[in-house]
């Protein structure tokens, strides 16, 4: 048996010694301690031994399978080693005279796009603000008159944090800071980036852009919000579209609406952008519920306003007449190089 074990560990120490990548040494790994590998085949020969000879062999496959273990440790980090110093020796050689098939850098279609709807409310008298992306449970749900338990949760699948914080769900997780910085009257917008755990198809994604837009002052009522949305889409687009304003549920806002913008890819005929309905959801909005003016420290009796979220990973798509929302994160250079801004 001990024959065994050496002539084992001198065909191990041969191959170690000749392997040039970490795909070699998985290999090298499953060949010899697999569960089908040359040292559990050594171990199953245990019970052909003679009793009093079972604990030292037992011993020796052991020492052998560490030594193995230990081998091909060292092989994986000296081979690692040379891996990061190849990485290193090449980026000092990189030179960045080489041409490429692009020939000048371009913002990516929802910067763009940000950059214009920023500018089209500051010139309207709204202030722009930022928000962080990792927020807590209070400024996502609870100030927005969204308590534990409610049914509302469900809509957003969130992404919550071992900290026990989350990633926002919607830029309407601003709200309450924004109310507590500036009081009333405030015209704000803050845009930002929210993360929602959905399946993946040509109008969703696990991560997207919108901004947030409130104005509160006295007697803001609907035709305050409708106003402010069709000049900012007029704005965007160079011309009248048609929207669509129906009723829809959302805590935070009483009475609450979904404003439709009719799809610019289609035309209105039905496209998979528009889920071949002719109309894209673009702007959830409404009044704001009295208690969320409450928490942001606003005298709900003196003082009304409107909220609104728009998408403007979805504003990008008419714009640009984006079919897949998947082009808009696929990091494709080419892809995205050709939109460019007005």
């Amino acid at each position: 048996m001990d024959d065994k074990t050496s002539s084992l560990r001198q065909s191990f120490g041969e191959l170690i010694e000749k392997v040039k990548s970490s795909d070699e040494i998985e290999q090298l790994r499953v060949e010899f301690l697999g569960k089908k590998g040359h040292v559990s085949a050594l171990m199953s020969q245990l019970k052909t031994v003679p009793n009093e000879q079972k604990k030292a062999f037992g011993q020796s496959v052991n020492q052998l399978k560490q030594e193995i273990e230990g081998q091909l440790k060292e092989a994986h980090d000296r081979i690692a080693a040379l891996e990061e110093q190849r990485l290193i020796n090449s980026a000092e050689d990189y030179d960045v005279t080489l041409p490429m098939d692009i020939d000048t850098g371009s913002y990516h279609p929802i910067t763009l796009v940000m950059r214009e709807i920023e500018e089209i409310f500051r010139s309207m008298g709204f202030t722009v603000e930022d928000f962080s992306e990792i927020t807590d449970d209070y400024n996502c749900f609870e100030a927005l008159n969204i308590p534990k338990h409610h049914p509302a949760r469900d809509m957003q699948d969130t992404y919550y944090l071992s900290s026990g914080q989350l990633l926002k769900t919607h830029t309407s997780a601003a709200q309450n800071s924004i109310m507590k910085k500036y009081g009333a009257p405030l015209r704000a917008i803050f845009p930002g980036r929210c993360f929602r755990n959905e399946s993946t198809d040509a109008c969703h994604e696990t991560t997207f852009f919108q901004v947030e837009g409130i104005m509160i002052d006295e007697d803001i009522s609907i035709s305050n919000l409708i106003y402010f949305m069709k000049t900012m889409l007029s704005e965007v687009f160079g011309k009248d579209v048609t929207v669509r304003l129906r009723p829809g549920f959302f805590p935070f806002v009483e009475p609450g609406f979904e404003l439709d913008i009719q799809c610019l890819i289609c035309g209105g005929e039905g496209c998979p952008s528009c889920k071949n309905s002719g109309w894209l959801e673009l702007c959830p909005c409404g009044m704001i519920h009295p208690n969320v003016l409450k928490y942001g420290g606003i005298d709900s009796e003196k003082y009304t306003g409107f909220a609104f979220g728009l998408g403007l990973t979805r504003l990008a798509m008419m714009q640009y007449e984006i079919k897949d929302i998947r082009t808009l994160n696929s990091g494709n250079l080419k892809a995205l190089s050709q939109f460019k801004g007005k």
